[in-house]
Order: structure tokens, then C-alpha cells, then sequence
């Protein structure tokens, strides 16, 4: 069983040598966020084109290293005019381009209300932004990957749902990262909101995050951690993970460059557990 790796997490760096040394680490493939993850490029609106992901691309792939996610966090619900449109160009350039990176996917948490009392206009916002991306994923052959993450406008199982109810297109799916919907006061029930995840979406999850987290000693909040170093029912997550979605895509987050061979075992091992 493979699993890849948050490519920022072994530092921001020049292409190639980023590429060289996620393979150093054995990891086959990434999630790479261009401009969290790379040094010597600019990759603001405007600048990404079939040459450049090439470029990039290629010296993923001479490393034998697959991209197999393009980040692109960028908020979809800003209310301001100029930030909102920013932002839905970027993420449509990172939809055109994502081929040319060898990416089938391009993912993003849809962002944080400024503002809670206007929250229906958020949700506004993110409508109209989908609608948009959408069609452009459509004619690039690209899917979106939404992430739910606490405090922004998807945070639960029942936000998502409802978010990709409404866009029933082939080309939108789910980034699941369990750890995302949890906080102190649902964290009893984890193994419930996990189950529920898969319910209702289990379907269209196109990558999955591992990464951990634990209660804080004094019980007022959460800690996150390398995953096996934390108390989230892996097991349980496993296998709905390998029922659903065999061989998805997982990469890892919140590990340093020391934990991740113990990291990787970790869910190498799981996941083989799961398919037993």
C-alpha cells in the first residue's frame, strides 16, 4: 500500500531539488502546493502555463515521483469583488494547466467566514465560485477536491454533503482528512462522524489525508500529530477508507522530516491491515 506526503513539509525549496528529495524519502507521489512548496518559481495569476508544468512536472517524474494533487488554497466565499475573482482565476488556472503537472486533481478548503452573521452570503459566494469551477474542471477533465477543515464554511460531514449534493458532477469529490471535522466537543464521538463521512460521501472521496490528533492534558481542546501518535480510530478509518476508495491516494500531513519514515509505516501498514 503507497502512501505520499504534503510536498512543503520537507521544505520550501527549488523544483528539482524538491523532487529529488521527496524520493529520497521513497514517497511515490505528493500533493504539492506550488507556491508553499517551491522557491524559484513565481507561480502568481498569471504565470502557470503548459511549459512551466512541464517543466515541474518533469522533474517530478525523472525522480519517479507522481503529482498527485495540485493544492490550491485559495479562498471560494470572499465577499470582497477584486479578492473573490482573485482567487476563482487562480484555482482555474491551476485547473487548466493540472494535466501538464501530471495532476488529476486540484483541491482546496473553500475558506473562513469573515463574517458569521452573513453567512448565507458565503454560501452565495461559494455557489457561484463552484459554478464556475466547475465547468472549467468539465472541459480540462480535472476534478476538484473540497476539503472540509474547522472554522471554515465546510467543517462537517453534513456541510460537505450538502455542498456536492448540489454539484452532482463527476469532476467534484472529496478530500477526506477525518482529523478536519473534529474539535473538543465532538471528539467523543469521532468514530460516528467518521462513519457518517463515508455514508454520505463515501462515493466520491478522490484523496484522503492522514494525520493525528489527541486530547490536550487538560482536556480543553485538541492536539494534532503525526498519525499513529495521536487516538483517532485508524483502524476503523482504514477500513471504510479501503471498502470505498482501494488503493486512493493518502498523503500525509502534520508529520517533520524525521517522523515520516515512522509515518509512512504506519499507514502502509494500516491500510495492508484493512485489505486483509
Amino acid at each position: 500500500m503507497s502512501v505520499g506526503i504534503l510536498a512543503h513539509l520537507l521544505g520550501k525549496q527549488p523544483f528539482r531539488e524538491l523532487a529529488a528529495k521527496v524520493a529520497e524519502f521513497h514517497f511515490p507521489y505528493v500533493q504539492l502546493a506550488l507556491s508553499k512548496a517551491i522557491s524559484d518559481v513565481d507561480f502568481s495569476l498569471g504565470k502557470i502555463s503548459p511549459g512551466l508544468a512541464n517543466e515541474v512536472g518533469g522533474a517530478f517524474a525523472d525522480n519517479r515521483v507522481r503529482i498527485a494533487v495540485l493544492g490550491c488554497y485559495a479562498s471560494l466565499i470572499e465577499l470582497d469583488d477584486e479578492s473573490f475573482r482573485h482567487n476563482v482565476e487562480r484555482f482555474k488556472e491551476h485547473l487548466r494547466n493540472a494535466r501538464h503537472f501530471g495532476a488529476p486533481i486540484v483541491a482546496t478548503e473553500v475558506g473562513v467566514p469573515a463574517d458569521r452573521s452573513h453567512l448565507s452570503k458565503h454560501w452565495e459566494r461559494l455557489n457561484q465560485a463552484l459554478e464556475e469551477l466547475v465547468e472549467e474542471a468539465e472541459r480540462w477533465g480535472v476534478t476538484i477536491g473540497l476539503e472540509a477543515a474547522q472554522g471554515h464554511l465546510i467543517d462537517s460531514p453534513e456541510t460537505m454533503a450538502e455542498t456536492i449534493e448540489r454539484f452532482p458532477s463527476s469532476c467534484v469529490g472529496v478530500l477526506l482528512d477525518p482529523c478536519n471535522m473534529l474539535n473538543a466537543s465532538n471528539f467523543d464521538r469521532h468514530d460516528e462522524i467518521i462513519r457518517t463521512a463515508f455514508d454520505l460521501f463515501g462515493s466520491r472521496i478522490v484523496s484522503a489525508h492522514a494525520k493525528d490528533v489527541k486530547r490536550e492534558a487538560d482536556g480543553g481542546g485538541l492536539t494534532v500529530a503525526a498519525a499513529g501518535l495521536g487516538e483517532l480510530d485508524y483502524p476503523l478509518f482504514w477500513r471504510l477508507l479501503e471498502q470505498y476508495k482501494p488503493h486512493g491516494f493518502v498523503t500525509l500531513e502534520q508529520v517533520t522530516e524525521e517522523q515520516c519514515s515512522a509515518a509512512a509505516r504506519f499507514v502502509r501498514e494500516g491500510r495492508a491491515k484493512a485489505r486483509v
